[in-house]
């Protein structure tokens, strides 16, 4: 699947109601602490796409039983970590960031690597505060290999987490398990995706976790049992917004179904973005229903804490009829790519007018081209191509089978959606 795709162009207003597969930060947040609970837990309508696999695999490697339910769950057995172990973190920021302090519990030597891409990605942060923290480790990227003692004493530790909220996240989750527990302290420019964090807060509570988050920038987790339970996953909101896209631009009715009430997931801005976008959006007991207008308005956002959604927002801005400024996202230039480079280049490719600023971009108004869109092995950067080529014909993405990372179809979801057989 890493051959060209031509995106399919639509025909007229797209109406489909599409269910997406559940979020891939709740499933691998959820393996993380049912791999560390004192008993059995089980992940229901868990994600499983390369990134939760990889977590899967990994803690399978380092001890964990995790077999398949006959409804396609996930049922989780725990044991006492051990290697020798070798992990795959692939591109899963997850894997890299929230696997490191749980195999710190391990007893022997844990070896992490990963996709080429991977390696440059930051880790400097994580591997030097469970250094910190009492952990023994060799190397400050991937690969580097941990030497585990069977436990961590824990205790305060001061972080810059401005590159990735996933930084804190990954201490926070196995932070109940080191013997003093874990208090992290950020100290830095403000921290991205913060929804993030609190997704991971919350989780840990209904996991019977005691976590103070009372104070900005700090963090307690006090050492304690972690609950096995049963994790029912929601659909993941941020792979929705692809397909909500698709009513925005092509003044269509798209609607997906489950969608929560009230959720941690960074993805739950989707509505309020595509209304400022122009749309009409209804939740109601269908789910989340998105009509698209008949042109799309530019917008100027601020994306710090829903920085995920911003390959699908440009896509959107090169559609727009007003210039778009999205902001607050620098960051995430250290994500599966340079995302901030990569649109623009992609954009401005097509004929479009698309330039990088110090925090994010800027888009203009221009008619766009067909050609071809490249996704830098990064799953969203190949969504954002699809969206385009929905309105723009001869639109080709160079390697749709980067989708997989949280999408275990994606051209055939897109297809169905379009009623293409």
């Amino acid at each position: 699947m890493t051959s060209q795709w031509s995106a399919p162009t639509a025909d007229g207003p797209v109406h489909a109601t599409v269910p997406v597969p559940g979020s891939k930060s709740i499933t691998n947040r959820a393996l993380v602490l049912a791999a560390l609970a004192d008993g059995p837990s089980a992940l229901h309508a868990p994600l499983r796409s390369r990134d939760t696999e990889l977590m899967a695999a990994a803690l399978v490697a380092l001890g964990t039983g995790i077999t398949a339910g006959p409804d396609g769950s996930w049922l989780v057995t725990p044991h006492a970590m051990r290697g020798p172990a070798a992990v795959d973190c692939g591109l899963a920021g997850t894997v890299m960031r929230f696997l490191p302090p749980a195999a710190a519990l391990a007893v022997g030597e844990v070896v992490f690597d990963g996709d080429e891409h991977a390696r440059v990605r930051p880790m400097g942060t994580i591997l030097n505060a469970l250094r910190a923290l009492g952990a023994d480790i060799d190397g400050e990227a991937l690969p580097f290999t941990l030497h585990g003692k069977g436990g961590l004493p824990g205790g305060d530790v001061t972080i810059d987490a401005s590159a990735s909220s996933q930084f804190v996240s990954g201490l926070l989750l196995s932070g109940a398990r080191y013997e003093g527990g874990v208090t992290v302290v950020h100290d830095g420019k403000p921290v991205p995706s913060l929804p993030h964090i609190e997704m991971t807060v919350s989780m840990l509570r209904e996991a019977g976790v005691v976590v103070d988050d009372s104070s900005a920038d700090l963090w307690r987790v006090e050492p304690g049992a972690i609950a096995g339970r049963d994790w029912r996953i929601e659909p993941d909101l941020s792979n929705a917004m692809p397909f909500l896209a698709a009513a925005a631009v092509t003044g269509g009715e798209v609607t997906i179904p489950g969608w929560p009430e009230a959720t941690t997931q960074p993805g739950g801005a989707v509505g309020d973005l595509l209304a400022r976008l122009g749309c009409d959006v209804v939740l109601d007991d269908r789910g989340l229903t998105v009509r698209g207008p008949e042109r799309l308005s530019g917008l100027d956002v601020d994306l710090r804490d829903e920085s995920e959604l911003t390959p699908t927002v440009a896509a959107l801005a090169a559609l727009a009829d007003g210039t778009s400024r999205i902001r607050g996202v620098a960051h995430i230039r250290g994500h599966e790519t340079d995302r901030i480079a990569a649109l623009v280049a992609e954009v401005n490719r097509l004929g479009g007018d698309a330039e990088e600023t110090e925090d994010g971009l800027v888009v203009r108004p221009r008619p766009l081209r067909g050609g071809q869109w490249r996704a830098y092995a990064d799953h969203r950067m190949a969504t954002a191509g699809a969206i385009i080529g929905l309105v723009v014909p001869g639109v080709s993405v160079d390697d749709i089978g980067s989708t997989t990372k949280t999408i275990p179809d994606f051209p055939g979801m897109w297809a169905t959606m379009l009623g293409v057989r």
